[in-house]
């Protein structure tokens, strides 16, 4: 990745304290090692049925890990929306996205909230992402758009980047393949709109590998860097 010219890393998933493994040091130490930063990381707790004496012990310990680890970031997704059913069960999502953000914020780090395609569905007539970014407070909570996924739910990112400015300070560019070959997903016009939203840390992000993991990979860099970031 580093000879590729990627400048940074985002990771999937933190688990009981270790990178793929590698203790957070040591991880830091391999990405740096290799031209490149550390950068930000996806993790999953779920606060159902959790107090918040045990949600914040978990995320203290989360916190210090990533701090070892020298990351800008944390990030997180949802994976149960589908069950929700009242408006009082978003909210406690979203009391829990501010206090993990307001943690995240008193240790130097910040808080995004990724989405997939369920963000887009209804509970008692409110769209799901609309909720999350009315009732996160934007001091604690950005957002990290996955551009796929809005696409495939038929929502055009830019009437949420237009509607919603600065709150989405990092993008998942990915496609329905490797990146740029589709032909279904207009990122040029999309990324006209990157200053709105406070864009700051681009992600590559392939979905369906045509060719071996290595090669989409490169043809995700080249796409990006010549033609999107150009």
């Amino acid at each position: 990745l580093g000879r590729m010219g990627y400048s940074y890393v985002e990771t999937f998933v933190y688990r009981e304290g270790s990178f793929y493994d590698y203790s957070p040091t040591e991880f830091k130490d391999l990405v740096e090692k290799n031209g490149m930063r550390f950068l930000g990381s996806m993790t999953f707790f779920d606060p159902v049925d959790k107090s918040e004496k045990e949600i914040k012990k978990w995320w203290d310990k989360t916190i210090l890990d990533h701090k070892k680890a020298g990351v800008a970031y944390l990030s997180t997704s949802n994976n149960n929306l589908k069950n929700i059913k009242s408006l009082s069960q978003l909210k406690v999502y979203a009391d829990y996205y501010n206090l993990v953000g307001k943690l995240c914020k008193k240790a130097g780090l910040q808080f995004l909230y990724h989405n997939h395609k369920d963000e887009f569905l209804k509970v008692q007539g409110k769209i799901i992402y609309n909720y999350f970014l009315e009732n996160t407070n934007p001091k604690y909570v950005s957002f990290q758009s996955d551009l796929y996924w809005m696409v495939v739910a038929e929502i055009n990112p830019v009437t949420y980047f237009n509607k919603y400015p600065k709150r989405f300070i990092s993008w998942h560019v990915k496609d329905y393949k490797e990146l740029g070959q589709s032909g279904k997903i207009d990122f040029n016009k999309i990324f006209l709109s990157a200053e709105k939203t406070g864009l700051k840390y681009v992600i590559a992000e392939v979905e369906d590998y045509t060719f071996p993991t290595i090669t989409s990979v490169g043809l995700a860099w080249e796409y990006m860097y010549y033609e999107l970031l150009k």
